[in-house]
């Protein structure tokens, strides 16, 4: 007896869906599972993501985390628990995909209009613990998160992000 399956792509025109809602977002980022379920094993989603939206530096310490340029390019940078910048990885150029370990500090700056960025991780989704957001940097929505999000952009291996 054959099973029946379920192509899951994503086409151009979705990427280009996807990056005008995230343009028409609050938050300046959307994105689009291909998880059915948010208690999949494994998650898979595309998140497109403007130069303005803010990804506080964070870990998931149960699981890896994969990431890969879909369209435009994204910095990726990962910090020691000081919030000292250990690894910058330009996606979208030299690099194709970057692999975070569990528990390793990162943060994720866009850095073109409409760049969409796709992302593997071990499920189910949980929302990210206020204990798993660097304690060195400031929560959404408050004084200094554009500061820091313009420092992402300037952060070489070795400094230390300092408000």
């Amino acid at each position: 007896m054959a099973t029946e399956t379920h192509l899951k792509q994503i086409t151009a025109a979705m990427l280009h869906s996807l990056a005008a809602q995230a343009q028409a977002s609050p938050r300046r980022r959307a994105n689009l599972n291909l998880h059915e379920r948010l208690d999949d094993p494994i998650q898979r989603l595309a998140i497109a993501m403007e130069p303005d939206t803010y990804v506080r530096p964070h870990r998931h310490p149960q699981t890896w985390e994969l990431l890969y340029p879909l369209t435009g390019q994204f910095l990726v940078l990962h910090f020691d628990a000081a919030g000292r910048v250990m690894d910058r990885t330009l996606l979208g150029a030299d690099s194709r995909i970057v692999e975070t370990p569990a528990g390793g500090w990162h943060a994720v700056l866009s850095l073109n209009p409409g760049a969409v960025i796709f992302e593997v991780k071990h499920g189910p989704y949980a929302p990210i613990a206020e204990a798993d957001y660097a304690p060195w940097s400031p929560a959404a929505e408050t004084p200094g998160v554009a500061q820091l999000t313009a420092w992402y952009a300037t952060a070489r291996v070795g400094e230390r992000w300092r408000p």
